[in-house]
């Protein structure tokens, strides 16, 4: 009777666990290739990996605007082809060879009026240091692709300082679709940039301080008056992009000519029109976003723009 009752209180306690709507920290890997669309393609953005750990933060003052504070670290990778993995010589790289490996800091601040100010920094390498090439041989050859050739020609290692701010705002709603200004600036020594574009959302979605859409779904204190107790809602944003400087196509901002280098660096096109067409999905514990990104070519030489799909799955938990 008792080993019946005490299994009794652990699934109660288990299910209470499992429904709670109230995670204030959450883990989350994101993982981007083009192979996902499967197009047989892999050129030019090929790969990224990227890890998250997220904690929401205590608002002190009852009468503040702010709705939810959200501390973020995150680690990543991007990895960068020619038209292919496998050149035959100099001539065929119209992209940099290159990897960019960071580790960063994010300060998400999101507002009762559903605009939101997100604060980024990163601090990461380019070049070999990156480990472009090793990650990219263990993966074709622990699924048997080809045999790589290009890498000779990446861009040499620099130390890279990237800051950027994020801000979204709430435009319009209707009780099934909403659409809000999405934009960025990027300041460093890696990236500076920005770009603006609507995110519209078509499905059962939440405020924006407390969404997928804004990477706030942990909360210190229950989230009261959601507009939906589960988010599943489809996405379209589309974004124009001006780029000013970008070190896996230019090099180090800092470098120094070497005679004996094979790098080979690009021109960047200072104008890139990205589209991005997801779905998300948010329950209990877990929060799921798929989605497939399109963008213009990067670099005057490119023979062809490139796309990739992003998967990202999140645990929240306490």
């Amino acid at each position: 009777m008792f080993k019946k009752l005490s299994l009794t209180l652990i699934c109660i306690l288990g299910t209470i666990g499992l429904f709670a709507q109230t995670h204030s920290q959450e883990f989350g890997i994101q993982t981007d290739n083009d192979s996902y669309l499967a197009q047989g393609s892999d050129r030019y953005y090929t790969n990224g990996i990227f890890f998250y750990y997220r904690k929401a933060l205590k608002i002190s003052d009852t009468g503040s605007k702010l709705q939810n504070k959200v501390l973020g670290i995150e680690l990543g990778q991007k990895m960068f082809n020619a038209q292919t993995g496998d050149v035959p010589g100099a001539s065929f790289v119209d992209r940099p060879f290159a990897a960019y490996s960071y580790i960063g800091t994010t300060l998400n601040l999101l507002y009762k009026n559903e605009s939101t100010l997100k604060l980024s920094a990163q601090v990461g390498v380019v070049g070999p240091a990156a480990g472009g090439e090793p990650v990219q041989k263990l993966i074709h050859n622990t699924f048997g692709f080809y045999t790589l050739n290009g890498w000779q020609y990446q861009i040499r290692n620099d130390v890279e300082l990237n800051l950027s701010t994020e801000y979204n705002k709430l435009l319009a709603r209707a009780s099934w679709v909403d659409v809000s200004l999405a934009s960025y600036v990027n300041l460093g020594t890696g990236f500076t940039g920005a770009g603006v574009g609507p995110l519209i959302r078509l499905g059962n979605f939440n405020q924006l301080f407390n969404s997928i859409s804004t990477q706030s779904t942990a909360s210190l204190t229950e989230q009261t008056g959601l507009l939906h107790k589960h988010e599943i809602f489809f996405y379209y944003k589309p974004q124009a992009n001006l780029v000013a400087y970008d070190a896996t196509i230019q090099g180090g901002l800092f470098s120094t000519h070497d005679p004996n280098s094979m790098e080979i660096t690009g021109t960047k096109k200072p104008f890139v029109f990205s589209q991005q067409f997801g779905a998300a999905i948010s329950f209990n514990r877990f929060t799921f976003d798929v989605a497939a990104i399109f963008h213009t070519r990067e670099v005057k030489s490119m023979i062809q723009s490139h796309q990739w799909a992003a998967i990202t799955g999140v645990y929240r938990f306490k």
